[in-house]
């Protein structure tokens, strides 16, 4: 079904319109949540967010761009929201361990069994240290990082779902694949790998 001709059924809150969508692009969108936020239950839980914002919000979409990059613009801030989210409720533990509250749990204990379609790796402690690593990225260079290796879109895709020239795009992920170089060197050798 052409973009116009949902887009239109969406509007008119169809629900068969809805179900298409769904079909489309809910693949697409859990892996992009999967790669920002490597738990499952969790980026399962985003991309239903993700369509709920999509149907409740589709008559705010002016067409300006493909709804494919609308619905990636969509699912990236949902990702981003909910990182900072988790940032911020992880200082507040670290917080109360010193005033004696609760201790904070370890990063790599909220990876699930990850079994990401764009990643194959080894083994499941060789994805935690990446995507570890990939989380302590700026923001930008994450996002821009991510859509790129990760979810395999093109420097004009990621320019429309981030709304940044491809200059400032190739920029971004010059850095950032320096940042993860950097960053997986001192582990490793922290390792003694």
């Amino acid at each position: 079904m052409e973009d116009k001709k949902l887009l239109e059924q969406l509007k008119n809150k169809d629900q068969a319109a809805y179900s298409i969508l769904l079909d489309t692009y809910q693949k697409k969108v859990f892996n992009t949540c999967l790669s920002f936020v490597p738990n499952a239950e969790d980026a399962e839980d985003l991309a239903q967010e993700v369509f709920l914002e999509v149907f409740n919000s589709i008559d705010k979409f002016k067409g300006n761009a493909k709804l494919s990059t609308w619905i990636y613009r969509i699912s990236v801030n949902k990702c981003l929201e909910f990182i900072r989210k988790k940032k911020t409720k992880k200082r507040f533990g670290f917080m109360e361990s010193i005033s004696g509250g609760e201790i904070p749990l370890d990063r790599k204990s909220y990876f699930t069994e990850f079994n990401h379609p764009g990643i194959q790796l080894e083994n499941k402690e060789k994805t935690e240290i990446l995507f570890s690593a990939i989380n302590e990225l700026p923001e930008a260079q994450k996002v821009v990082f991510t859509l790129s290796n990760i979810d395999g879109l093109s420097y004009k895709e990621i320019g429309e779902v981030t709304q940044k020239s491809i200059s400032s795009i190739e920029s971004l992920l010059f850095r950032a694949r320096k940042n993860l170089k950097q960053k997986l060197t001192e582990f490793y050798k922290k390792e003694g790998w």
